[in-house]
């Protein structure tokens, strides 16, 4: 049954994707491809595609628990949504999040905290953690973007190694999401022909959140998005605003070159000269990586 959905959830953002793109496209909802030479327009909020597959697929085994979670989502989404149309300010984002998190105060979920070699019972606190993990997890998905296949590759294997330590309703989500992020991930890989916007990066970011808490592997969904902390914390010596001090540049070879201040990615740039292709290659790598560490911590724990 599991696997019949995450087909359907493929299937429905592989063949709506291009569709969602080419309205995009005629209405004006465009974005440049600033790490190519020519710079080519491309489909923005495609991730609204995500936004309809994910529900869709979902329908047969939608239960009140998973209603809740997907309101939640959906709920992300639409701040994505106001954030591409708008350009939200960072502050703003974050406190949206913050409020579309609280729902989660609504599941019936443990209150325990399993931290690899003991677990805490955080009572009522656990709830407070749980919607900062939520904003979290959304928010350091949405900062870790920009390149072509980056954020939708990396949130997909993300969800692939979660699906494959929970179980349940954790698992029917993580592997179902896996298989929608899949299907965008084809039109929105190298060279893109869509972008997925703040509406899909904050929703897949909420989706990583959400499989972590419903399945209580909240410290191994966190292992999963230590890139994407680690952008954050080099980008807190900027406060965040990267866009005045400079960006990346692509050279006449191809070539990127670092933009002028630190970041993950940066960092990969610093150490070896890539094109596109090769630097969310070398981030999907790691994310692999994280991915049978996290399977290896848990068959040990």
């Amino acid at each position: 049954m599991i696997w019949a959905l995450v087909f359907i959830g493929l299937s429905l953002s592989l063949v709506l994707t291009p569709y969602v793109a080419d309205l995009m496209k005629k209405a004006g909802i465009v974005g440049k491809d600033i790490h190519k030479l020519h710079k080519p327009e491309v489909a923005e909020m495609g991730g609204v595609v995500i936004l309809i597959s994910l529900p869709l697929a979902l329908i047969p085994t939608l239960d009140n628990t998973l209603s809740k979670v997907m309101l939640i989502f959906l709920l992300f989404g639409l701040v994505g949504i106001l954030d591409d149309l708008t350009n939200l300010r960072q502050s703003h984002k974050v406190l949206l999040s913050l409020l579309v998190s609280l729902p989660v105060l609504s599941l019936d979920i443990s209150k325990e905290l399993n931290l690899l070699i003991f677990t805490i019972n955080l009572k009522t606190l656990y709830y407070l953690f749980a919607v900062l993990f939520l904003t979290g997890s959304a928010n350091l998905v949405n900062m870790l973007a920009g390149f072509n296949g980056l954020e939708v590759g990396t949130s997909a294997i993300a969800l692939l190694f979660l699906g494959l330590i929970t179980s349940s309703n954790a698992q029917i989500l993580a592997f179902v999401s896996f298989g929608v992020a899949l299907g965008f991930l084809w039109w929105n890989r190298y060279p893109a022909r869509v972008f997925p916007g703040d509406t899909g990066t904050l929703s897949l970011g909420a989706l990583i959140g959400l499989v972590g808490i419903l399945g209580k592997v909240e410290v191994f969904a966190a292992i999963l998005l230590v890139p994407h902390a680690l952008d954050f914390l080099l980008k807190t010596k900027i406060r965040f605003k990267g866009r005045p001090l400079g960006r990346t540049e692509i050279l006449e070879d191809g070539t990127l070159k670092a933009p002028p201040y630190l970041s993950f990615l940066g960092l990969i740039m610093r150490v070896k000269r890539v094109r596109e292709y090769e630097l969310v290659a070398i981030v999907w790598a790691i994310e692999v990586t994280l991915g049978f560490v996290v399977l290896l911590l848990h068959q040990l724990l």
